[in-house]
């Protein structure tokens, strides 16, 4: 019960929030890239908020189900087929025993995430099933999935889910090639000169092909500092932006490092981390300097808008609330 790893794609992982707890030890917390894009795809099937799900990085997987269940696809537009048929993104989809999902190659954004009705069965191991690839531990034996691999599911649930013609969501949300990122200043700006700090905020950056889950470097004008930028090491935040001797910035994303010696001159606000880590090669990206109270309250904004999605996909859609609407397809049916 679950699905065969006809292809395994690029970089096909099984994540979700991480292991958070352990980097006092030297474990980063990991787990998905994309949170907002994981959150969203189990939304859409009811699952609990951290349930484990596939993370496909640029090309996708091929996989052939072994029994009926409920996915769901969200993220970047990675074309994905059912049956060799287009199948929609950010929506609940049935598939049957014998199905063949083709998920593509990436249009728009980097990830994509699938999630399952039924539930990966995956070992949780540090309180995550997230793979951790650098350490070789969690998710699937520790590493990304290849072609022949064989993940089972762990309950026989739901085979419909109420109101399950409104679970769809009209969001493309990474066609744009160019980002404004808002970022909290800190916490080693006062290294930074002025003119690095006028560069930095007011500078177009560039996102080169040095990008994977530990960070993304990025190419533009030099960032200026004092007296040169390292430090004593000291934490990394997720989204921390660091700034070595070359003054080019790094943001570092889900699998960064514990701690660093360059000096930070800045965090992105984790609702425009998923504008990161989805950017493609050669995209732009802009910085704007906000307050953490502005940060918090993007985070109080975000989370309503959850809750808007959750009412969205829990009520009867038009064709049930407009019985008209259903007498009028079947009319052209028999005319």
């Amino acid at each position: 019960m679950g699905f065969r790893v006809i292809k395994g794609g690029l970089l096909t992982t099984v994540q979700d929030l991480g292991r958070s707890g352990y980097q006092s030890q030297g474990f980063n917390v990991g787990g998905v890239m994309d949170q907002r894009s994981f959150r969203i795809a189990n939304l859409l099937l009811d699952n609990p908020e951290n349930e484990a799900v596939l993370e496909c990085t640029l090309i996708g997987p091929t996989l052939e189900f072994t029994s009926s269940q409920i996915i769901a696809i969200t993220g970047g537009d990675f074309r994905p087929e059912l049956n060799d048929d287009p199948v929609p993104m950010y929506t609940a989809i049935y598939v049957n025993k014998g199905d063949v999902l083709k998920v593509g190659s990436a249009r728009t954004g980097r990830t994509c995430y699938i999630a399952f009705s039924n539930y990966l069965q995956i070992p949780v191991v540090m309180g995550s099933r997230s793979t951790n690839l650098k350490c070789g531990i969690g998710g699937f034996k520790g590493r990304k999935l290849n072609d022949g691999d064989y993940i089972s599911t762990r309950i026989k649930r739901r085979k419909y889910l109420p109101y399950f013609l409104s679970r769809s969501l009209p969001l493309h949300e990474f066609d744009n090639s160019t980002e404004t990122i808002r970022v909290v200043m800190g916490p080693q700006e006062d290294m930074f000169s002025a003119k690095g700090m006028e560069t930095f905020l007011n500078s177009e950056f560039i996102v080169s092909s040095n990008f994977d889950r530990m960070g993304v470097r990025l190419e533009g004008p030099f960032v200026e500092s004092k007296t040169g930028s390292d430090i004593i090491s000291d934490g990394i935040a997720l989204g921390a932006i660091q700034v070595p001797a070359h003054g080019k910035p790094i943001i570092l994303l889900a699998d960064h490092q514990t701690a660093g010696g360059y000096a930070k001159i800045g965090t992105v606000a984790s609702v425009d981390l998923p504008k990161v880590v989805q950017r493609r090669i050669d995209d732009k990206i802009k910085f704007k300097a906000i307050t953490v109270e502005e940060a918090q309250h993007l985070i109080k904004v975000q989370e309503h808008e959850y809750q808007v999605f959750r009412n969205r996909i829990h009520r009867p859609c038009k064709e049930v609330l407009e019985v008209r609407l259903t007498a009028q397809r079947l009319e052209k049916l028999f005319t």
